[in-house]
C-alpha cells in the first residue's frame, strides 16, 4: 500500500490518537499547568474536582474505575443532549464522509440555509440569521448589527449580567471581576434587572442602539421580573432602540420554552444570541437571529457583502451538527422533558426550604434552577455561617458542591463568584431517575451541613484558611 493509499483508506502512519491518548493522556493536569492556564489545575486539585473520567454518555460520566458521576453542568450548558447523542455522532459521521466542497468562501452551500430555516421557525417574527463560532461571537454580532442599524453607539445592559469575555461582550459584562484589568472597553451603561425607571431615564438621552439582556441571568439565576420584558420591548422601540435578548444559555429549551423570552407573551426581541447547545457538544457554534431590515442596513451594497463575517462560520460540521440537534429536540420532546423534570427538581427542591434554615431560596425556570443559601437562624449554625462569610462570601456553597462530587458523584458549580448560589442546568433528557438520585443526595449534604459537625464544615475550615491567605 503506498503513503496516498494508507492516509485515504487507513489511519495513516504518522498520527495515532488512540495510542497517543494512551501513552499520553496520564499527564493532562500536568500539560495544563505547564501550557495552558496554569490556575485551573491548581483550582482542580485544591478543591478535590482533579478528577479523571475515561467516558460519557448521556447526562453521566465514568471514571477508570467504573464509577457512574451525574452531570448537572451540562459543560455549562453546551451538553443539551447530553454527550454523544448517536443522532448528532451520526450527523457529523456523514458530513465528513460527504467530503463537501466547504468554506470555499464563493458559494452558497445548503447546510447554513437549511439551518437558519429551521432556526427562525422558532421565532417567526425573525428573518435572517449570522452564523458564528461561539455565544461571544453571537453578542458581538448582536452589538454590531444594532449600533449600524440605529446609528447609535450606547448599549445598555444589566448589573449582574454575563455576555461573553471579548472585548465589545465584556463591556456589557455586569460582573466587575471579569472586566477588572481589560479597561478601556466600550462605554455603555449598566442598569439593575427589572428597573424600568432606570431603562426610560437612559432612553431619554436619544443615543441608545439597543438594551441586552438574559430573561434569566445564568449569574444567580435571577429572572427578569414579570413583564419587565413587554415593558422594555415598547419603551425601547418607542425611543427607536432595540431589544436584544442574549438567549446562549436559556436558549433551545433550557427553561422549559425554545426561548426564555417566548414565557411572556408579545415580547418579540429584534435580534436574539444562541449558541451553546445547537452544537450537540461537538462543533462550536453561534448565531444571531434578526429582523429583515436590521440585516439589510448592515449589508446594504455589495461593497459591504463582508463587512462582517468570521472564517468558520457556517462550517458544515457546525451545520450539520445544529440540523441533528434540531431534529432530535421534536423527535424526542426534548422541551417537554425539560419543563417536565424541572418542574419535578425544583419542587421536590423548593419542598426543603423550610425544612432546613440554611437553604434560602429555590428559583428558575425549566432545568435551569438556581439553589441559595442564607443565614441561618439558630445560634451554632448563624457562628460558623459569619465565619465563612467574614473570609469570603460563597464559601458555604462551594461547601456544598464538593461533598456532592466527592461523595455522591453529582458535578455541579457555584452559579457565580461571591454567590451563595448553586446552579443547576443539567442536559435536558435528564430523567426521573436523576433528579431522585440529586434530590437525594442534597438532602445528605444538607443533613450533614446542619449536623454542625463532619467533613463539610473541616473542608469549610480548610477554605477559610485559603482565602484568608489569598487576600
Amino acid at each position: 500500500m503506498t503513503p496516498a493509499e494508507e492516509g485515504a483508506g487507513g489511519r495513516g502512519r504518522g498520527f495515532d490518537l488512540g495510542a497517543l491518548l494512551a501513552e499520553r493522556g496520564a499527564e493532562r493536569y500536568e500539560l495544563h499547568a505547564r501550557h495552558l492556564n496554569h490556575q485551573l489545575p491548581r483550582m482542580l486539585h485544591t478543591i478535590g474536582f482533579d478528577k479523571v473520567y475515561e467516558r460519557a454518555e448521556g447526562a453521566h460520566f465514568w471514571d477508570a474505575e467504573g464509577n457512574d458521576y451525574l452531570d448537572m453542568l451540562a459543560g455549562f450548558g453546551v451538553m443539551g443532549l447530553g454527550r454523544h447523542h448517536p443522532v448528532v455522532r451520526r450527523a457529523l459521521h456523514d458530513v465528513l464522509d460527504a467530503q463537501l466542497a466547504d468554506l470555499t468562501r464563493f458559494d452558497c452551500q445548503p447546510l447554513p440555509g437549511l439551518l437558519a430555516e429551521k432556526l427562525l421557525s422558532y421565532s417567526p417574527h425573525l428573518d435572517r440569521v449570522f452564523f458564528g463560532n461561539s455565544g461571544t461571537e453571537a453578542v458581538e454580532t448582536a452589538l454590531k448589527f444594532a449600533r449600524y442599524a440605529t446609528g447609535r453607539a450606547r448599549i445598555l445592559y444589566c448589573d449582574h449580567a454575563f455576555h461573553g469575555l471579548t472585548a465589545g461582550s465584556l463591556s456589557v459584562n455586569g460582573e466587575g471581576g471579569f472586566r477588572d484589568g481589560f479597561a478601556p472597553l466600550l462605554p455603555d451603561t449598566r442598569i439593575a434587572l427589572g428597573d424600568l425607571a432606570a431603562l426610560e431615564r437612559e432612553l431619554k438621552r436619544g443615543d441608545v442602539a439597543a438594551f441586552v439582556v438574559e430573561p434569566i441571568q445564568g449569574k444567580g439565576v435571577l429572572a427578569a421580573p414579570p413583564g419587565f420584558l413587554l415593558a422594555a420591548q415598547e419603551m425601547l422601540h418607542r425611543r427607536g432602540a432595540l431589544l436584544i435578548a442574549d438567549e446562549v444559555q436559556t436558549g433551545l429549551g433550557r427553561t422549559g420554552d425554545f426561548y426564555a423570552y417566548q414565557h411572556e407573551p408579545g415580547v418579540e426581541p429584534d435580534l436574539v444570541c444562541v449558541a451553546k447547545a445547537l452544537s450537540g457538544g461537538y462543533v462550536p457554534v453561534g448565531a444571531t437571529l434578526g429582523k429583515d431590515w436590521i440585516f439589510k442596513k448592515v449589508y446594504s451594497s455589495m461593497d459591504r457583502v463582508l463587512v462582517h463575517s468570521a472564517s468558520f462560520g457556517s462550517n458544515a460540521q457546525a451545520m450539520a451538527a445544529g440540523l441533528a440537534v434540531l431534529s432530535v429536540m421534536e423527535d424526542e420532546e426534548v422541551v417537554a422533558n425539560a419543563r417536565a423534570m424541572g418542574d419535578l427538581l425544583r419542587g421536590r427542591l423548593a419542598a426543603l426550604v423550610d425544612e432546613y434554615e440554611l437553604l434560602h431560596e429555590v428559583r428558575g425556570r425549566g432545568l435551569m434552577i438556581g439553589i441559595e443559601f442564607g443565614r441561618p437562624s439558630s445560634l451554632g449554625l448563624r457562628s460558623r455561617w459569619t465565619m465563612l462569610q467574614a473570609a469570603r462570601k460563597g464559601l458555604f456553597a462551594q461547601m456544598v458542591v464538593v461533598p456532592l462530587l466527592q461523595k455522591h458523584r453529582i458535578l455541579t458549580q457555584v452559579s457565580g463568584d461571591h454567590l451563595e448560589v448553586i446552579k443547576l442546568i443539567p442536559p435536558l433528557i435528564v430523567d426521573e431517575q436523576d433528579v431522585d438520585r440529586f434530590v437525594g443526595a442534597f438532602r445528605e449534604v444538607m443533613d450533614e451541613a446542619h449536623g454542625g459537625s463532619g467533613l463539610i464544615w473541616d473542608f469549610g475550615r480548610t477554605l477559610v484558611k485559603q482565602a484568608v491567605a489569598t487576600r
